[in-house]
């Protein structure tokens, strides 16, 4: 962990976020938190009618809105987040964190990834789903949610500690 963050913090994308002008830090902070927003707010409304609130809308209807919008929320904070981390990597070695963050983004992408093989989720335009459908697909929505929330408070924390 520690070489990783000394390259990133030596590369050029580090050297130029601490050598850029005092605005640039805060701009993509910015992007960082508007990507972040972003994610999470269009994964919530999609993982809340996973879990049963809005019936009465199409999971088909919501999906169309929120899944290009959850992906370019989480495209900007990935670059966002990358280019933030750079610019001092070292100081967060061993940050308790930024170790709950990490694997927390990552059992929120492998959550999507297993959802998307279900076959539910895949025929979700085409038939109404059987109600053990509907709660095999509340259980990733519950876990997205879990997932979420864990990296954004943790991402939060980090600058505490």
């Amino acid at each position: 962990m520690e070489a990783l963050m000394a390259w990133l913090e030596g590369s050029l994308l580090g050297q130029a976020m601490r050598e850029s002008s005092v605005w640039t830090y805060g701009v993509v902070n910015l992007f960082h938190i508007l990507g972040i927003s972003t994610l999470f707010g269009s994964v919530l409304v999609l993982d809340l009618r996973l879990l049963g609130a809005w019936r009465a809308i199409p999971l088909s209807s919501i999906t169309r809105a929120t899944v290009p919008i959850s992906k370019i929320g989480f495209s900007i904070a990935i670059i966002s987040g990358i280019c933030l981390i750079t610019t001092n990597a070292t100081e967060y070695v061993g940050n308790l964190f930024l170790l709950i963050k990490f694997p927390a983004i990552g059992a929120g992408i492998l959550n999507v990834a297993l959802l998307s093989r279900m076959r539910a989720w895949r025929e979700r335009d085409q038939r109404t789903l059987t109600q053990q459908e509907e709660r095999q697909l509340a259980l990733f929505g519950g876990v997205s949610v879990i997932c979420w929330l864990t990296a954004i408070t943790a991402g939060r924390m980090i600058a505490y500690w």
